[in-house]
């Protein structure tokens, strides 16, 4: 008696729990859905099932599909990517929620897929069918293949190199008039924190990378709250200023434009609450503004991150690159110029030339930089899979102070990467490299 009582509880249990399994697949094929239907993802996918169980519930997924006026596709041959792992769904089934013209788009994905010619290609664009943004489809590239980009290898810092004639003037104008902390001093390098994780270094010209008379194709926003105190102070000392202070109201961001002493134009901006900005304005909170030494000045002025603009001809050429082979999340898109985010409060910003305060240069004045985590990886990485042509294979700076390298980017930008080694001349910034 008790085996059979047994028997029956287990009977009841299991079909309490496929019932359960059953709420929950069609519940999450419901949220998919609705995704589709309101055009977040061109396609669905529901989790791979044995034929059985599809046969189970196929009634309920068509009901779905139509109470969202979309189709549901039955697939029992997923096309193989790098995206998952290439036993997800053998010897299943998925469902396919969709659009017609996106599962038109998924049936030639996996027709021209017979040549395999580039399966990262492909699984970049299946990843974009399935409504990925490019650092997620990236994640997945590196989970399931050797793919990588450089947030893999670790990004502390960011800098940007700026080069001078006169290295004692400029180093006067950003550590005794701008009040920012110097935190290296190399004599022919001086490197001055902006905020957190964001630097500058000025370079004498004669020893430098790039000359002092090549092009400046490069603008540095130092991102604040206080523009008015800023826009009083500098025109008090008598900064020049190329675009002034006009304050406008409903705007993503407000700003002017000052100019250094060899040049480089300074946007002073904040960005504002607004719909262009969801993404940015949590990760600007994160940080507080990093106050500057200014004993002329009565109040507390500073700086919570950078955002280094370029500009290109080809924007699209250039969005690909810092996506998908450097592997930057946009964080800002304004369509003719786009924020990525590099480090916590350093930023990247992309610019079309025809719209920006520069028009694009063969050369620049200038080095973008990243500090790298694990930089012989990286450069190990670089190497075999080629993401950039190399500009200057890896090498130590002068008596061991750091080792870097150089790529250059699709408009010609030089892009560093290093890494600190410890020497006396590096111990403030490792300390503050090191929060």
């Amino acid at each position: 008696m008790k085996n059979r009582y047994l028997f029956l509880f287990l009977m009841i249990f299991c079909l309490a729990c496929e019932k359960g399994e059953k709420s929950m697949l069609l519940g999450q094929m419901e949220a998919f859905a609705e995704m589709v239907a309101a055009d977040v993802k061109p396609l669905a996918l529901s989790e791979p099932m044995h034929a059985k169980d599809v046969d189970n519930l196929w009634s309920e997924a068509q009901e779905i599909a139509e109470k969202y006026g979309i189709g549901v596709y039955r697939e029992g041959n997923l096309v193989p990517t790098q995206l998952f792992p290439i036993e997800v769904a053998q010897g299943k089934e998925v469902l396919i929620f969709h659009k017609e013209n996106a599962l038109q788009a998924y049936l030639d994905l996996k027709e021209s897929m017979a040549s395999g010619n580039n399966q990262q290609a492909e699984a970049r664009r299946f990843g974009r069918l399935l409504g990925y943004p490019p650092h997620y489809i990236n994640q997945l590239l590196a989970k399931h293949s050797d793919f990588r980009t450089l947030p893999d290898f670790g990004i502390k810092a960011t800098n940007i190199f700026l080069y001078y004639k006169d290295l004692s003037r400029a180093e006067d104008f950003y550590g005794n008039l701008l009040g920012m902390e110097k935190v290296s001093d190399y004599e022919f390098a001086k490197t001055f924190r902006v905020s957190e994780d964001a630097f500058i270094t000025l370079v004498d010209a004669e020893l430098g990378r790039h000359k002092a008379e090549e092009p400046k194709t490069v603008a540095i926003a130092l991102l604040t709250d206080q523009l008015p105190e800023w826009y009083d102070f500098l025109q008090e000392k008598e900064v020049e200023i190329k675009y002034t202070y006009k304050p406008k109201e409903n705007n993503a961001h407000d700003g002017f434009v000052a100019v250094d002493p060899e040049g480089y134009l300074l946007e002073f901006e904040t960005f504002k609450q607004h719909p262009e900005n969801e993404k940015l304005m949590p990760q600007l909170r994160r940080y507080p503004a990093l106050p500057t030494a200014l004993n002329a000045h009565p109040l507390e002025l500073g700086f919570y991150g950078t955002v280094t603009w370029m500009y290109y001809e080809d924007l699209q050429e250039a969005e690909r690159f810092y996506e998908e082979q450097i592997g930057l999340p946009l964080i800002v898109d304004q369509g003719w110029a786009k924020v990525y985010q590099a480090s916590e409060t350093g930023y990247i910003g992309l610019v079309d030339e025809k719209r920006g305060m520069h028009n694009y240069t063969e050369k620049k004045g200038t080095s973008i930089a990243f500090v790298v985590d694990n930089l012989e990886d990286w450069y190990a990485y670089s190497q075999k899979h080629a993401p950039f042509t190399l500009e200057r294979e890896m090498y130590s700076g002068k008596e061991d102070r750091y080792k870097a390298f150089v790529g250059v980017d699709p408009g010609k930008y030089f892009l560093e990467f290093n890494a600190f080694l410890e020497h006396e001349d590096n111990t403030r910034l490792f300390e503050v490299l090191s929060k």
